[in-house]
């Protein structure tokens, strides 16, 4: 299958080379030329322009995007619309809210353009030997772009969720989910830190991975990190926020179902990229107030 790959960063290129690997022909395209050059340098065909990259594919063309969510997709389809005919198709790869997706479906398919959303999992390394794909699309485009998936997942790991929207809907969850579970490592961590004995914490990652309830892949990088620096001296404790953990609590609070720890996982994203926290002097200001108790001063 000829694909069009629009994105072509640590993701986006990675998903190439997988698609390489399993005999797909894949012409890249990204806004910067040299992003361009290193994927020709492993074997993608290059494109410098969106036109450049429409008038190599074939018809139906297939054009994957592997772009940040939120306007940068909609800029880029509307770039697309005047180079495709009907019967193209694009399929979303990347972490867009499912909301902007129903949208963007319908708005497709008024002008004649076949849409799917795959919601992708397993980072980098996932991309590049197998990927885990939640993918919302008509039964039609399903059938027709199941092969490619097959493809490029590991055994059992893809899935048609449903119509379009629903990808993207499983993935949104699924990070939400993900938050929790690492902010309950983080925690464990820094309990056995800071406790009374002195423990290699790489040492525990790596036998929590063998037969324990809580072994899987998110234990395996711990053990991975830890291994390069058992204190993380180095990095910073700031974990950003990159809208899915959000979107999910705001969907749980529609749907009024409790979910207090991926909420609280999401909180605690904030609250690490605070320089300082001003609910914190106020409850520091108030103890000296009604108890007067010590306050640390700059």
């Amino acid at each position: 299958m000829r694909v069009g790959l629009i994105g072509l960063g640590k993701m986006g290129l990675n998903l190439a080379l997988n698609m390489l690997d399993h005999g797909h022909e894949v012409l890249g395209y990204a806004r910067t030329r040299s992003t361009v050059d290193k994927a020709v340098a492993r074997g993608v065909k290059g494109a410098y322009s969106l036109e450049e990259l429409v008038e190599q594919m074939g018809v139906p063309r297939l054009i994957w995007l592997m772009i940040p969510a939120g306007k940068t997709v909609d800029e880029v389809i509307e770039q697309l619309l005047p180079l495709l005919a009907p019967g193209d198709i694009i399929v979303d790869g990347g972490n867009s809210y499912y909301k902007d997706t129903l949208r963007r479906y319908e708005y497709l398919k008024s002008r004649g353009i076949r849409f799917a959303d795959s919601g992708t999992s397993g980072g980098m390394e996932g991309a590049r030997y197998g990927a885990c794909c939640m993918i919302g699309a008509e039964e039609e485009l399903f059938a027709y772009l199941e092969p490619l998936f097959k493809d490029i997942t590991v055994p059992g790991g893809y899935l048609h969720t449903g119509p379009p929207g629903s990808g993207h809907y499983v993935k949104m969850v699924h990070n939400g989910i993900e938050y929790g579970m690492m902010q309950a490592i983080g925690e464990g961590m820094e309990i056995l830190a800071k406790g009374p004995f002195k423990l290699d914490l790489r040492a525990v990652a790596g036998v929590w991975r063998h037969g324990s309830v809580i072994r899987g892949w998110l234990l395996d990088l711990t053990e991975s990190a830890l291994s390069k620096n058992n204190n993380l001296e180095s990095i910073k404790d700031i974990a950003y926020s990159s809208g899915e953990g959000l979107w999910t609590v705001e969907e749980a609070i529609r749907l009024k179902v409790p979910a207090p720890v991926i909420t609280a996982a999401l909180l605690m994203r904030y609250r690490s990229e605070q320089e300082e926290s001003f609910a914190t002097k106020v409850v520091a200001a108030l103890r000296h107030e009604f108890g007067g108790h010590e306050v640390s001063r700059k």
